[in-house]
């Protein structure tokens, strides 16, 4: 019953919305399916229709980003103890090279296990830049940045080396996103033309919610709010003020067509193409998305 409610609601956003992108954005890649934030886990994003990967960002101790969720290495980490545990930060990048962070995916889902994951390796965001180059979309969260030296300067001097700046501002090539409003209020002070979403739990009610996204529209162009905290209310008031929402973590086909149908304009998903299905001819292009994405707030702006 719920999933058929859901699929009317969703057809009648269709009819108001039918030119509005909802960007599929690949949660640590397709981390339904491969080991979370691997090569393999962005390859296999991209093959079933994600608009985007995601790359959370952590600062080993000789100043290398590297894409891993967590700021310890316990989790998904497997090796010698000098190396593959405690903080992400203490250790220097060939430390953490040395790690397996493959082989315990292998073991927490043996029906989903290949013999090419063993041995996987914490990918630099360099080494994710060189290998997509301007041929993928990027959504990039600094994790805990107050603990990290210069991270969003170390962040944007890569996207400038590897020519990501313009294609990030104009289409949206690139967005990043924090819990922390320092680290991104630092961005949009370095470059104000970047495309920053700020992650939140949730809001409270009105006023707090109207003051929330008053201040989040100063710097930001959306909000990443936990998935079960999206209400009307919310995307009304953001839609207000051109702001994006982007629901976080959501894999059941049911929630994806009702958050659609809310009006959400983005979402991540461990498992991309189940969202591309919800979607249906919704999905664009994941280049198309983006463009349209962006194109659909400058003309927001422009109209308020």
């Amino acid at each position: 019953m719920r999933w058929i409610a859901a699929v009317v609601l969703l057809a009648a956003w269709t009819a108001a919305h039918a030119a509005d992108p909802v960007l599929n954005i690949g949660h640590r890649g397709a981390s339904g399916y491969a080991p979370e934030h691997t090569i393999p886990s962005y390859d296999l994003a991209l093959e079933l229709g994600a608009d985007y990967i995601e790359q959370d960002l952590q600062l080993t101790s000789d100043g290398v980003l590297v894409c891993m969720h967590d700021t310890t290495l316990e989790r998904t980490a497997r090796g010698a103890a000098e190396s593959c545990t405690g903080l992400v930060s203490s250790k220097t990048l060939a430390q953490v090279k040395t790690c397996d962070v493959g082989s315990w995916f292998n073991d927490a889902h043996p029906d989903l296990a290949r013999p090419e994951y063993v041995g996987l390796q914490i990918p630099t965001l360099e080494e994710v830049f060189k290998r997509y180059r301007r041929r993928a979309n990027y959504y990039i969260e600094t994790k805990a940045p107050e603990a990290a030296d210069h991270m969003e300067e170390r962040l944007l001097a890569l996207m400038a080396r590897y020519k990501l700046v313009k294609p990030a501002a104009r289409r949206w090539q690139v967005l990043i996103q924090s819990f922390s409003p320092a680290s991104l209020k630092k961005i949009h002070g370095l470059d104000p033309s970047l495309p920053l979403i700020t992650l939140v739990l949730g809001f409270g009610p009105s006023p707090a919610l109207e003051n929330g996204l008053d201040d989040i529209a100063t710097y930001a162009v959306g909000v990443g709010p936990s998935d079960g905290f999206v209400s009307a209310a919310l995307v009304a008031a953001a839609d207000a003020r051109c702001l994006g929402v982007h629901p976080y973590t959501v894999n059941d086909p049911a929630e994806m067509a009702t958050l659609v149908a809310a009006g959400v304009t983005g979402m991540f998903t461990n498992v991309p193409d189940v969202l591309d299905g919800v979607l249906g001819n919704q999905a664009y292009k994941p280049k198309r998305a983006a463009r349209r994405a962006a194109k659909a707030r400058r003309t927001c702006v422009r109209s308020t």
